[in-house]
């Protein structure tokens, strides 16, 4: 009898440990990749934010320079500078920023961070770039709309570094810049995943708004509130489960990145030299 009761004693204790084991496999399981998410528009995920809560940037901005004002004076001094970039290798850079399509978007941080953003390789780390850039994209258009301001290149009647992107872009209010927010926000959240890396991400943040402005696109106020824009975005971002969630993930993917040796396909040190011979003087 008492033979038979230790068996089953054991037995259960046995089973026990199994369960717990697995209980604590399941709690610490990390999905290979991250949950389909639709399209707004052909080529754009849907971000993390629904449009309520979206930051305003109509009700968080002051209006744009006015016509003879010193911050117009200004922008118009920066954008003349500007120009001198063309068809230079900062000019070269430029156009590579102005492609948010995906792949060729994850690549613009991969030099910063030292790693490549692949969706084979960092999947969620992937999805985080193309859902935010939904986020921080939209809370620029409130703003947008309403004041509609002319962009750099419908006053100085000067070369832009996408023509093709002209007609499009003259129908698109120029204050704030969208693409900065976008860049800003990428940055900030990239300088979290990856914080020893911090000051050449932000830097690179920056060069990515300023590249509006050598494209002929922007003006210099509708790239510094873009940055302000991209941070209420990521401010916004902090409080969604979801997007924490793959924040997290993409950390641990970066460690991995990192620990499998990893490289960008970029040419590092040629845009690393374009972006410090390309400063604007302002």
């Amino acid at each position: 009898m008492s033979t038979r009761f230790g068996f089953i004693k054991n037995w259960q204790i046995g089973l026990a440990l199994i369960c717990a084991g697995m209980i604590m496999g399941c709690a610490g399981f990390q999905k290979q990749s991250p949950d389909p998410v639709p399209e707004i528009m052909p080529g754009i995920l849907a971000g993390y934010l629904k449009p309520e809560v979206l930051p305003n940037s109509l009700a968080l901005l002051p209006p744009p320079p006015a016509e003879n004002s010193a911050a117009q004076t200004l922008d118009d001094e920066i954008s003349k500078k500007s120009l001198a970039l063309r068809d230079t290798p900062r000019w070269t850079v430029a156009i590579q920023d102005a492609e948010l399509a995906f792949p060729e978007a994850a690549d613009t941080f991969s030099c910063a961070l030292g790693i490549p953003i692949t969706e084979a390789d960092t999947p969620y780390l992937y999805m985080l770039l193309r859902r935010t850039l939904a986020d921080a994209g939209l809370s620029t258009y409130t703003a947008k709309k309403e004041y509609q301001r002319k962009r750099a290149f419908m006053v100085n009647d000067q070369p832009i570094c996408t023509p093709e992107d002209e007609e499009k872009l003259r129908k698109d209010g120029s204050y704030p810049s969208g693409h900065t927010a976008i860049g800003w926000a990428w940055a900030l959240i990239l300088a979290e995943i990856a914080p020893d890396r911090a000051d050449a991400i932000l830097a690179r943040g920056r060069a990515f708004g300023e590249s509006r402005i050598i494209c002929n696109v922007h003006w210099h106020s509708d790239v510094v509130e873009g940055r302000f824009m991209g941070a209420a975005a990521v401010a916004r971002l902090h409080a969604d489960p979801k997007f924490c969630a793959d924040l997290k993930a993409a950390k641990a993917e970066y460690a991995k990145a990192c620990a499998k040796g990893l490289r960008p396909s970029r040419d590092c040190q040629a845009e690393a030299d374009a972006l410090v011979a390309g400063v604007i003087d302002k």
